[in-house]
């Protein structure tokens, strides 16, 4: 399987070179040439197989013999080594909870996967490798706990001063050793920015072996297809269309749904929530695209203003605004209809939501006036509800009981540098730091 770059479909590179390199020379995206399919037989036997035998069937065909089978295998059960339990709420509407993995967020599945990865293919390599890594919250946290320790690589993550809950702060910017967190004085998209414009800087990719850990790296998306095909195997037999409602910032999460949907699943449409940083819902309503800085929510892991993977959905759609729009709904909402949604579904279901799913619910109600409720529809629960306790606990009025794996971080203290969003000021820090 080769990948190509979005920028130039004649740029062509293994996956392992995909992986490490996280963002083509061209500064494109990259992409697999193409969607691999699922074996039919596999698809209407999914009951059989355990949540880590579908990984590895999938991860596999993207892979190919890039990596050995039985060193493929290790990755992934020792990446995927937590459940993803679909929640009944009603008869139609359900919830795919993402965050029982260490860090509590779902970018845990990609983390993880992408550390065991990246130690594969750097093992053999003398020079240390340098994941850059950009958040709005629950990557950067993810990413520092899927990467502690790992051996030969250093991970420097940025994040927006003052954008983020405490309680990722602290994930990010108290375990030390290999991690490293820069406190950015600006917004995610300033972060991202960042990113992207070192991953093209030749002067600091010849003194640094650089790759990124965002999901501007294909190696974040494979893995995150995986909960999308045990989501319908948990749903089990139906003759109701399925639909996805995804929380939406940059869009990786919803572009490994249209992949797994591209891979044979039978997904009849997905929903792109979205807060008040709402460019990609505009685009589908005027099929134009125009990036802006991003605004600070309650979801503030979806405050992106310039959705990195929107490259990735114009690639497997061929551009087709007709086709995107067709596969793909979307609906923005602000803070105050947040929280009178995180108080709708705890007096309905009895559910506690986060405010990244609860734009997730607000985006099925619209869902449901347009097209009506013979659906079943999965909203993707990105977070546990506890990383956002003092915001749940003024709307709700209860108290948010913190799991154990959070409550060690709350002693801690936190170590982060703070620099300017001026690109040389980052780049000098890098050339320092290695």
């Amino acid at each position: 399987m080769n990948y190509y770059s979005t920028n130039n479909k004649n740029l062509k590179v293994s996956f392992k070179d995909a992986v490490l390199k996280g963002l083509a020379e061209d500064g494109g995206l990259f992409m697999p040439e193409s969607i691999p399919e699922l074996n039919k037989n596999f698809i209407q036997n999914l009951n059989t197989f355990s949540f880590q035998e579908m990984a590895f069937t999938i991860a596999k065909n993207f892979i190919d013999d890039e990596i050995e089978e039985d060193q493929l295998e290790k990755i992934i059960y020792d990446s995927i080594n937590f459940d993803a339990p679909l929640v009944k709420l009603d008869e139609n509407f359900f919830i795919l909870e993402l965050f029982h993995g260490p860090s509590l967020a779902f970018k845990d599945f990609g983390a993880r996967f992408m550390a065991r990865v990246f130690s594969h293919f750097n093992k053999d390599n003398y020079k240390e490798l340098v994941i850059l890594v950009a958040t709005s919250g629950d990557t950067g946290s993810a990413v520092a706990n899927g990467f502690y320790e790992a051996e030969g690589i250093k991970v420097v993550i940025l994040y927006p001063s003052g954008k983020i809950s405490d309680i990722q702060e602290k994930q990010i910017t108290t375990l030390g050793k290999n991690i490293i967190a820069l406190e950015i004085e600006g917004t995610f998209d300033d972060c991202q920015h960042l990113v992207k414009k070192a991953f093209v800087d030749t002067e600091l990719k010849t003194k640094m072996n650089l790759s990124s850990a965002n999901s501007i790296n294909i190696a974040r998306l494979i893995p995150q297809s995986f909960y999308y095909v045990n989501a319908i195997k948990q749903l089990g037999v139906t003759n109701k269309k399925i639909v996805f409602s995804v929380p939406s910032g940059n869009f990786g999460n919803l572009t490994a749904g249209l992949f797994a949907k591209k891979m044979g699943l039978n997904i009849e449409r997905f929903i792109a929530a979205v807060n008040r940083n709402n460019v990609f819902t505009e685009y589908i309503e005027t099929g134009k695209l125009e990036p802006r800085p991003s605004v600070k929510t309650l979801s503030n892991a979806m405050d992106v203003g310039n959705p990195s993977n929107f490259s990735r959905i114009l690639e497997l759609y061929e551009n087709n605004h007709d086709q995107i729009k067709k596969d793909i709904y979307s609906k923005s909402f602000n803070d105050e209809q947040t929280i009178l949604a995180i108080k709708e579904v705890y007096k309905n279901f009895n559910y506690i939501i986060d405010p990244h799913g609860a734009v997730g619910y607000l985006a099925v109600k619209e869902f449901a006036k347009d097209y009506g409720n013979e659906f079943n529809i999965i909203i993707l629960e990105t977070a546990h509800p506890a990383k956002f306790s003092e915001t749940i606990e003024n709307i709700l009025g209860i108290d948010i009981k913190t799991p154990e794996r959070l409550k060690k971080y709350q002693s801690r203290e936190k170590h982060s540098i703070k620099i300017s969003n001026e690109y040389d000021k980052l780049k000098d820090y890098l050339i320092t730091v290695e």
